[in-house]
């Protein structure tokens, strides 16, 4: 018999009502004896071997006998322990303790020696009360001793015990007594059975007939494993953790079996090839100490929420990836991994595919229209997704509106201080208070910058605290006042401790381009150090970024000419054949700006050349501090402000955090421009103590209460006054009761959000019982999958507006045309970003058609009121100033779908590449969202089938054959393009492309994007046919209410 086969029916002996018990009080395994069993080559004793040992001396006649016939029957090779060898042998049980039953040994020897001599003088014609065989004597009990006992000793010493008082007490209802007369026993039927030893004779009363009390012992503690226990509760507790212990070294073993499943390694946990994939693909060949010591804590190893908070690149997300693969990988469950920002998922799902790919487990990207709700129920392989905070909401909601939140096994938050960052804030209050509500066995990790109240979250998540000052690279802090640098040293009286003076000759002209001495600074590092300079506007961005190239050598030009060009073709290639003037003169001198108003894809080909050293200095805003990492020699800060509002000192330490490139640089520096007004409030801004975070779901006149409400009574979370205030509870909100709720308190801000959403027949309250209407449902799905995208706003009252415009619509809906299905899904957040030019708008007006014009005056913009506008007249009949500037918008994206070329549009319209990019984007996003509205509500249905080709076609905003190709993670429309020419013209092309041939054959690819870009590709088809599996097994599946045929009485 196989070990396996040993230890499986070995786990078949413990009563299932012991484990279940076990499993519910979360037992942790822990050997009790502090003596272990030598190791063999196998775990258990072979026969053989147990053979050749000396018999012990005191041994019963009939299992000798036993054994001499399992012998003649059993096979002369060796064999290990079946079920009728004694399992125990020298132990007392598999705790492998043999101590106790060594000293009951030598009691029961003892009391044989004692019973010989009192033989000689017995006179059996005394009433004996008892008989030897079924009844031990004290003396052998009380040689045991008062010590502990294994429950199931102690299950058979209780029971002596009980036997020995009940005679005591006179009760001999069932002991065996002697007639007078004939002195024989009297027995029950069970004790009327002949001796166990099968020899013949023997009635009853020698040594010779007395049972072994270690055998007795032995077969209590093998029926007590055979039938449902009876001992004390603690004794229980002990007997699961034997019988738990035992259950997890067979499941060891049958996963080691496996070819499949990776062996546990030593690399924290995880498989040993995890290890190695970490020093291929991300070139990491050991951990930080303060990374050892997090992924070390008992904490983390008992799987308790925690919040662990470092300096800006530290390390944190390491740490984050390897309990994932854990959570993955061992645990077998899914995992959430929750990014502030689009750009951020992209970037972790390329990252993070070749891993997938390889470990085999999906990586599902929940990002602006990606994302399937509720996501498709996988039952081989576990899937990792990584969204962002709106999505990672819509997540969690539809998970628990399917009842699968317990597949989520980890929950892991970037930027957790980002919970006082107002509305996106809110989002994420709500969704970690779901999880906490909803799912028990669901682990929080979050990873935060340093806050002064980190105490609160920890209240709030009921997680253990971890912070490190921990850096890679020293970082050195000045700030400069006219032409001296000093020092930021808070022990100095003012915080400025003088460094030096800057050594740099600046001509008249020279001075008054650049007051602020930035040429100078700047070309202290580079170009050999690469440099960042954080500017207060986008505008300011591009103007500091030309003005350093005028005063720039000429032998800038000559570093790395070659990348330089490629990386200009790389961007008029993106720009259909354009590029930004301001890029066209900058580049070729390894400078750059990077701000919002650039496409996605020209920031990504600009962060790539930063980072391999085509660039050397890029001038940005503080986005770039937040997003991807870029780090620098030294970090400029052009002013304290962002735009009008002075820098907040978490912001401050997040920009300062870029300086200092690890493996690079020994130290890294940062420099703030200050002027003298600015002096005073900079001293505040550099040693003040971290702010504190509040949670947001007041912000707006509690806008965050009331969708958190109606999603809860939505989703049945909650159905009752009562439990809506369990729940906030819950909430970092009543953590911080007492300092937010000054004027309302908590309660109060409850029933207020009831009323509201009651006033907007929202919800129905019947009694104490709440429920959701048709259209409250059909608005928490729309707040739950969208958060009313952009801004992440979370306000209910755009649901009654959507719902009207979707009536009106019905009306007179204009079908040749998308000019009004892009109305109705232009985001109502995105209207106050934008003032209408009114020639631009009339020029365009003018293009529509006459159905397409009628449309407009429908919705209530007349083509009078727009040539008025924009003749400078006074307009009569004033119209809504949110309808005019949401047909503005719609403009912009139907010239944007007909032309399919941002630059065009973006030059039509005058207005950035980025914001088009993020209209575009939204309104996909808020599409999708409107087609979930109306599936809840069946009078829209004429608009399903319209939304869906509509949202297709505004997620990618391609020729139709493209679109496969782009949906791979890192592919944008010129990257397409150049694929679908060279061949590649399917997903499937693409996931079996060999990445060294597609390197060679794609221009400007390197070998790092084509292994990136075959692993999204390959990750994203198994995703697909992993979806099309489970949707056959679903259809072949038999019910399991199917009717049975019915039985016919005979």
């Amino acid at each position: 018999m196989s070990q396996k086969e040993h230890i499986r029916e070995q786990t078949a002996r413990t009563p299932a009502v012991v484990m279940n018990s076990a499993e519910k009080r979360d037992i942790r395994i822990k050997r009790v004896s502090s003596r272990k069993r030598s190791r063999d080559s196998s775990q258990m004793t072979p026969e053989r071997k147990r053979g050749s040992e000396k018999c012990p001396k005191i041994c019963r006649l009939s299992s000798i006998m036993a054994e001499q016939q399992q012998q003649q029957q059993q096979p002369a090779a060796e064999l290990f322990c079946s079920d009728s060898e004694d399992l125990f042998g020298d132990y007392d049980s598999l705790l492998q303790d043999s101590s106790l039953l060594d000293r009951l040994d030598d009691a029961e020897q003892s009391e044989r020696q004692r019973d010989v001599q009192r033989d000689v003088q017995r006179d059996f014609t005394n009433l004996r009360t008892m008989t030897d065989e079924d009844v031990l004597t004290d003396s052998i009990l009380d040689a045991m001793g008062e010590e502990d006992l294994p429950p199931s000793m102690q299950q058979f010493k209780d029971q002596v015990q009980e036997t020995r008082v009940r005679l005591q007490g006179g009760d001999q209802t069932s002991t065996p007594l002697r007639n007078k007369k004939t002195s024989t026993p009297l027995r029950t039927k069970e004790e009327s059975r002949p001796p166990r030893g099968g020899g013949g004779g023997g009635g009853g009363g020698g040594p010779s007939c007395r049972r072994s009390v270690a055998d007795a012992l032995k077969k209590t503690m093998l029926c007590n494993a055979a039938s449902p226990a009876m001992a004390s509760r603690s004794a229980a507790l002990k007997e699961a953790v034997l019988s738990e212990e035992i259950s997890v070294a067979m499941q060891a073993l049958e996963e080691v079996s496996e070819e499949k499943t990776p062996d546990l390694g030593p690399f924290f946990g995880l498989p040993s090839r995890v290890k190695e994939l970490m020093l291929r693909l991300k070139g990491i060949q050991s951990l930080y100490e303060w990374q050892e010591t997090c992924l070390n804590l008992p904490s983390v190893q008992r799987r308790k929420n925690l919040i662990y908070s470092l300096p800006t690149s530290g390390g944190k997300t390491l740490v984050a990836e390897i309990l994932i693969l854990r959570e993955l990988l061992c645990r077998k469950k899914d995992a959430l991994f929750i990014l502030p920002y689009v750009s951020l998922v992209q970037e972790k799902v390329r990252g993070l595919a070749s891993f997938g790919v390889e470990l085999d487990f999906l990586v599902e990207e929940y990002a602006g229209s990606k994302g399937r709700f509720p996501p498709v129920k996988r039952k081989d392989r576990r899937s990792l997704y990584v969204a962002t905070i709106e999505k990672a909401h819509s997540l969690v909601n539809s998970l628990i509106e399917n009842q699968r939140i317990d597949d989520l096994g980890l929950v892991v938050v970037d930027e957790l201080h980002m919970l006082g960052d107002g509305s996106r804030g809110a989002i994420i209050e709500m969704t970690l208070a779901k999880v906490l509500y909803t799912a028990k066995s669901t682990q929080i990790i979050g990873m935060s910058a340093t806050l002064g109240n980190i105490k609160d979250l920890q209240t709030f998540l009921r997680a253990e605290n971890y912070s490190n000052d921990f850096r890679p690279v020293q970082l050195k802090e000045y700030v400069k006042l006219q032409d001296t640098i000093y020092e930021v040293d808070p022990k100095e009286e003012d915080c400025f401790k003088f460094s030096r003076l800057l050594n740099f000759k600046y001509s008249s002209s020279m001075q008054k381009l650049d007051p602020d001495h930035i040429i100078a600074m700047v070309t202290e590092v580079i170009p050999k150090h690469s440099c960042l300079v954080f500017c207060p506007t986008k505008k300011n961005c591009e103007n500091v970024g030309g003005l350093i190239c005028r005063y720039l050598r000429k032998d800038f030009l000559l570093l790395h000419e070659q990348q330089k060009l490629l990386l200009l073709s790389q961007l008029k290639e993106c720009g259909r054949g354009s590029v930004c003037p301001v890029l066209s003169r900058t580049v070729p001198y390894g400078v750059a700006y990077h701000h919002s108003g650039l496409t996605g894809e020209e920031r990504r080909l600009l962060e790539e050349a930063y980072t391999c050293g085509t660039l050397c200095l890029l001038t940005c805003t503080s986005t770039l501090a937040a997003g991807v990492n870029l780090p620098a020699r030294r970090v400029i800060l052009r002013s304290p402000y962002l735009a009008a509002d002075f820098l907040k000192r978490s912001q401050y330490k997040q920009m300062v955090g870029r300086a200092g490139r690890a493996g690079i640089d020994s130290q890294g520096e940062s420099i703030l421009i200050l002027q003298e007004k600015d002096r005073l409030t900079a001293q505040t801004l550099v040693s003040a103590p971290m702010e504190k975070c509040f949670s947001n779901l007041l912000l707006d006149e509690g806008k965050g209460l009331r969708s958190l409400i109606l999603s809860l009574i939505g989703l049945n979370i909650t159905w009752c006054v009562q439990q809506l205030q369990d729940f906030l509870r819950c909430t970092l909100l009543s953590v911080q009761e007492e300092h937010l709720c000054v004027q309302t308190s908590l309660k109060e801000a409850l029933q207020l959000s009831l009323n509201f959403l009651q006033e907007n027949q929202l919800i129905i309250r019947e009694g104490e019982t709440l429920s959701v209407t048709r259209l409250g449902k059909a608005t928490y799905k729309v707040c739950i999958i969208c958060v009313c995208i952009s801004s992440g706003s979370v306000d209910l009252l755009y649901s009654s507006v959507l719902y009207k415009d979707l009536s009106k619509g019905l009306e007179g809906l204009m079908l040749n045309s998308f000019l009004h299905l892009l109305y109705l899904v232009t985001p109502y957040t995105m209207i106050h970003q934008v003032k209408p030019d009114w020639m631009l708008y009339y020029t365009q007006f003018t293009l529509l058609s006459a159905a397409e014009q009628k449309m407009s005056a429908a919705v209530g913009v007349p083509e009078s009121f727009v040539a008025r506008r924009a003749a400078g007249q006074t307009v009569r009949k004033s119209a809504n100033t949110e309808v005019v500037s949401r047909m503005y918008l719609a403009l912009v994206l139907f010239s944007l779908l007909k032309d399919l070329n941002l630059w065009i549009v973006s030059d039509r319209f005058q207005m950035s590449r980025g914001f088009i990019q993020t209209l575009l984007s939204s309104s996909s996003a808020f599409c999708a969202c409107v087609l979930h509205f109306t599936e809840e509500l069946e009078e829209f249905w004429p608009f399903r089938a319209l939304l869906t080709e509509l949202t297709r076609r505004l997620s990618y905003c391609v020729t139709s054959e493209l679109i496969p190709l782009m949906e791979v993670a890192g592919v944008m429309e010129a990257r397409a393009k150049q694929l679908y020419n060279a061949g590649y013209k399917t997903l499937t092309h693409l996931a079996n492309a060999d990445p060294a041939v597609l390197s060679n054959t794609l221009e400007n690819l390197s070998r790092k994007q084509a292994n990136q870009i075959v692993a999204s590709a390959k990750m994203l088809l198994r995703e697909k046919a992993a979806a099309l599996q489970e949707e056959v097994d679903d259809l072949l599946t038999l019910p399991k209410d199917l009717p049975s045929a019915p039985l016919i009485a005979l």
